[in-house]
């Protein structure tokens, strides 16, 4: 068995000419030898976190999204910009103060012109959702916001990608496009990204397998029409119908209908103990960010607009894309069965009613 030099130390040792030749003790023929080391351009390099980040509004989950992303290492900039300049200033600074526990960021209270070099600009400002107050409800109020949002967002800047945050996030996608001009690609919604995580979480719960094992999604707008896409549900590669018989735990009968409500229903139960959703929607939203800013290719459940897949047109919501740093690189066309079709058509017709209801 050999000791294995890791590619840093042989890219460190390659850039300095001083250092003489690398050996190794192959503990297994008992000989030693001299490792031929590469020049250090020649050496694969690791995917760099930088990319400049923009987030209008520094409410609850604006700064935890910068938090997420400060503790990550995945920005090499955060700007925070709120109407409520003091309190953008405050979120900074006290973020700012914990630079010592986390990689380097630099984090600033801005305003828009900094989008102008932005790699992307989240947008978490809007009218707060109360307890017992629909996604929908909120339409209104918070169409005008993103409007005058999205608005000065342009004036300075026409290459970032441009992620939505605020409820309700498909139809304020949809609004985003309309009002910024960009392209479609570039321009999506957080979308069932959450609710996923939220399903995957809940199934490892019940199954008693590690979350990162169990993949299915959450499919149609982030919110009351939701559904799941159970034929495509798989834990270890197994397809969950498949998996549940063959399991030796003998548990109780998996109750898709209610895991899918518990899914749905759990940011009211949240926001009506504690007033918001911020720490889970933050993470979400890192995922998504870091997805494009070290351009991953990741597929995620965002909200985008739809032109002829799964037979919808002309609305945003959330299906499987491919996102990196160009935003949605491609949409994936799942195989659903008829019922999840159907249901997943039903969720686009409920968003394109508040549409028409707005005058989108």
């Amino acid at each position: 068995m050999r000791h294995i030099l890791s590619t840093a130390c042989l890219r460190g040792h390659a850039s300095n000419p001083h250092i003489g030749p690398l050996l190794f003790y192959d503990l297994q023929s008992d000989v030693m030898g001299e490792i031929q080391t590469q020049d250090a351009a020649s050496i694969p390099q690791a995917s760099s976190c930088t990319g400049k980040v923009v987030i209008v509004g520094a409410g609850a989950v604006g700064s935890t999204f910068a938090y997420a992303m400060q503790l990550r290492g995945a920005a090499r900039q955060i700007v925070l910009i709120d109407r409520n300049r003091e309190l953008a200033e405050a979120e900074a600074s006290d973020l700012s103060h914990g630079a010592l526990f986390a990689p380097p960021v630099e984090i600033t209270a801005g305003d828009y012109p900094d989008c102008a070099d932005a790699d992307l600009v989240a947008i978490c400002a809007g009218s707060a959702q109360k307890p017992g107050q629909s996604r929908m409800e909120l339409v209104s109020t918070n169409v005008g916001i993103c409007k005058t949002i999205v608005r000065q967002v342009v004036e300075h800047t026409s290459k970032a990608t441009i992620l939505i945050v605020t409820n309700p996030v498909d139809v304020l996608t949809y609004a985003a496009i309309k009002y910024s001009g960009l392209p479609t690609n570039q321009v999506i919604g957080s979308g069932t990204v959450l609710d996923s995580a939220r399903l995957r979480y809940m199934l490892s719960r019940h199954c008693r397998v590690d979350a990162r094992n169990i993949h299915g999604y959450v499919l149609g707008e982030h919110g009351d029409s939701e559904m799941v896409a159970w034929s495509a549900v798989t834990i270890g590669g197994m397809a969950i119908g498949k998996y549940c018989p063959a399991c030796p735990r003998h548990c109780p009968p998996l109750e898709q209908e209610q895991l899918a409500a518990q899914v749905r229903d759990s940011a009211y139960h949240i926001i009506e103990a504690k007033g918001a959703t911020n720490y889970a929607v933050g993470q979400a939203m890192t995922h998504i960010a870091t997805a494009i800013l070290r351009n991953e290719n990741s597929v995620l459940t965002v909200s985008t607009l739809l032109n002829g897949e799964y037979g919808l047109h002309d609305v945003c919501l959330s299906v499987p894309v491919i996102i990196n740093r160009s935003g949605v690189e491609r949409i994936l066309n799942l195989q659903l069965t008829e019922p999840e079709l159907q249901a997943l058509q039903a969720s686009a017709e409920a968003i394109k009613n508040v549409q028409r209801e707005v005058g989108l």
